[in-house]
């Protein structure tokens, strides 16, 4: 009975607050037909803004892909002075506001600032360009690369490595052939969880963007901007979009997992 219990629980606390709020967005975008939706996706506006997020987001992916590898290897196939400190820092864009990290953005790089003006002076504007969104998006999602990999590397140990460093390889042969397979699926989940996440940020990016229609708005400034403006339909399709392109990411590499087992 407690088994059946737990169940009930979850799957109602899911219903209410995940599977309901979802699927009234999903029939608000479709009451009216799949044309209206076509349209409001086919505007000069909303197709900037799919761009610029996935140009956000996509920056985001591989800078905190290469990052993210290279940290956890650092924290958990080395000791040095400042590790934990190191190892405590990853998590800090999980505890601060996504606001505060766009005002700290705007402080440093902000147009009035000594970074900023140098930056400007050689024709690079951060804040209030897309450079700036990309540091935005990187930052909130820092730490979820990291935290994939690092349990994966603990578990596996060393003694591969070591054996192929004994035979010859180099480095980097090493992490091609013995590391990488090992991380593999690890790593993929967390690039997925960056993507969703550079995807769907708001908070950092409406910052330090300006929400500039048609130039700086990505598809979640997009959505407030469209609603605010009584412009539902158009806010409900792109909403519908970015939820579609977060659960098809999700379904792909859920599928694809048993097959690279088999």
């Amino acid at each position: 009975m407690a088994k059946v219990a737990l169940r009930v629980v979850a799957l109602t606390y899911l219903l209410f607050l995940l599977v309901l709020p979802v699927g009234i967005v999903f029939w608000h975008t479709f009451q009216s037909g799949i044309g209206p939706v076509l349209d409001a996706l086919s505007t000069p506006n909303a197709v900037h803004a799919i761009q610029l997020t996935v140009l956000v987001a996509g920056g985001a992916v591989v800078a905190n892909t290469v990052f993210g590898v290279g940290t956890a290897l650092l924290i958990v196939r080395h000791r040095f002075l400042g590790r934990r400190l190191l190892d405590a820092l990853l998590d800090l864009p999980i505890a601060v506001s996504p606001v505060v990290v766009g005002l700290a953005l705007i402080l440093v790089y902000g147009r009035a600032t000594g970074a900023g003006l140098w930056l400007g002076e050689r024709g690079l504007d951060v804040i209030f360009a897309p450079p700036g969104m990309i540091l935005a998006t990187i930052f909130v999602s820092l730490p979820l690369v990291v935290r994939a990999v690092a349990p994966v590397l603990e578990e596996i140990g060393t003694e591969q490595e070591q054996a192929a460093w004994t035979l010859g390889a180099s480095t980097f042969q090493t992490f091609r052939r013995i590391t990488l397979p090992a991380i593999r699926w690890a790593l993929v989940f967390g690039v997925v969880l960056t993507l969703a996440r550079g995807l769907g940020e708001y908070g950092a990016v409406a910052v330090v963007s300006g929400r500039l229609v048609g130039q700086t708005q990505t598809a979640t400034l997009f959505v407030e901007e469209r609603f605010q403006n009584f412009d539902q339909p158009a806010a409900y399709a792109m909403a519908f979009l970015l939820a579609a392109m977060a659960i098809v990411v999700l379904l792909a590499t859920n599928l694809l997992r048993p097959r690279e087992a088999a």
